[in-house]
């Protein structure tokens, strides 16, 4: 098992790979932002589904879901209908439109992608997803977040860790 200091530097590699998501962020059109990409994305991968479980993959509230149900459906690009088995909840459909909207931002990502990382070898690529698809796994495995106690030594002085938090992201 990995010993303190490869989890801190681990950490510091989460905090440092804002970054990244932020550059990521930048590439997308300003009428959608990375929320409504994420909703176009579920629904593409998942099919038509209600808004609870949106929310639930999302893992927002509902409130943030329906404002993402909003945004894209004046657009075009998602249909909200009655769900039939429960007239109060409503069921999201990916549009054709949205579903053009999502090739054009999978194609501006691959873009970036490929050419941030076209000195890394295609073997490189895939091991870095694999490893990122086994830590997400990792963590949607049912094991639960420890607690604050066991999580954090609040009595550590934090005043050199190192950072690359912006104000907007703290």
């Amino acid at each position: 098992m990995a010993g303190q200091p490869q989890y801190e530097e681990l950490m510091r590699q989460f905090s440092a790979f804002g970054a990244v998501k932020r550059e990521m962020g930048r590439i997308l059109p300003s009428d959608c932002p990375s929320g409504s990409a994420a909703v176009l994305t579920l629904l593409a991968r998942h099919g038509d589904m209600r808004m609870s479980k949106l929310s639930e993959l999302l893992a927002v509230d509902m409130s943030v879901t329906s404002r993402h149900a909003a945004h894209l459906a004046e657009r075009g690009w998602i249909r909200r209908s009655p769900d039939p088995t429960d007239k109060r909840g409503r069921i999201l459909h990916l549009t054709p439109a949205g579903l053009a909207r999502l090739d054009e931002l999978s194609e501006r990502t691959c873009r970036m992608l490929a050419e941030r990382l076209s000195d890394w070898s295609d073997d490189e690529v895939a091991q870095l997803s694999g490893l990122m698809a086994r830590l997400r796994a990792s963590f949607d495995d049912g094991r639960g977040a420890p607690h604050v106690s066991e999580a954090v030594d609040v009595s550590a002085d934090t005043t050199s860790v190192e950072t690359t938090r912006t104000p907007a992201n703290t």
